[in-house]
């Protein structure tokens, strides 16, 4: 939908003159993507040479509208690398304290020791258990109400994946939601810029 973005903005442009107006694609106002296909924002250097660029040359309200576009484009984007980012941070404990848990498994059973530990029959109603570690056997809940069985050894390599894959993700999601970030600060300057281009432009004329 990315590619989408320029049209509803020619279309409001095209229909409030009947002269021909500049077609502006995604590709006129970006400049590549970051290693995940987010788009970097396409900075005006020279507004005039810019606009003139097009065939007809663009006007300052489809500039504007097309960078408006974008700019709500790249707000959705933040919402959601927001959210997955807080889904990294919570999700990156809970395994860090299931591989504790199995570490310490697996220490008990080498010791030829049972792990005493307590779970929960009701709210705030706990009760003492014997956990049985000979068998080097746990249980994972891998999401969706699955739940596996795992050998210590098993158990410990899932975990350390999904700890090194979370970790990247959530390494990847901080970098792209600082990039976006920048993307949508870059729109709002072009915006503020040529809306102060129009400005002159107009006192200019005004002017003669």
């Amino acid at each position: 939908k990315m590619a989408e973005l320029t049209s509803n903005a020619a279309a409001e442009a095209s229909n409030d003159n009947e002269a021909p107006v500049a077609n502006i694609s995604l590709q006129n106002i970006i400049d590549g993507t970051n290693e995940r296909s987010i788009p970097k924002t396409k900075f005006i250097e020279d507004i005039d040479m810019f606009s003139g660029s097009f065939d007809p040359p663009a006007s300052p309200e489809l500039l504007i509208g097309a960078y408006s576009d974008l700019h709500s484009k790249f707000k959705q984007i933040e919402q959601q690398l927001t959210e997955k980012k807080a889904h990294r941070e919570k999700s990156i404990p809970e395994i860090e304290k299931s591989i504790k848990l199995v570490r310490h498994l697996i220490q008990k059973k080498e010791e030829g020791d049972a792990a005493i530990t307590r779970y929960n029959l009701a709210d705030i109603v706990y009760a003492k258990a014997e956990v049985d570690c000979s068998q080097g056997i746990v249980n994972l809940w891998l999401g969706a109400d699955v739940m596996l069985e795992y050998t210590y050894e098993d158990a410990l390599e899932l975990l350390t994946g999904k700890e090194s894959k979370a970790k990247k993700d959530l390494e990847d999601v901080t970098e792209d939601l600082s990039f976006t970030r920048n993307q949508i600060i870059t729109c709002e300057v072009n915006i503020s810029r040529v809306y102060n281009w129009d400005v002159r432009r107009k006192r200019a004329a005004a002017g003669n």
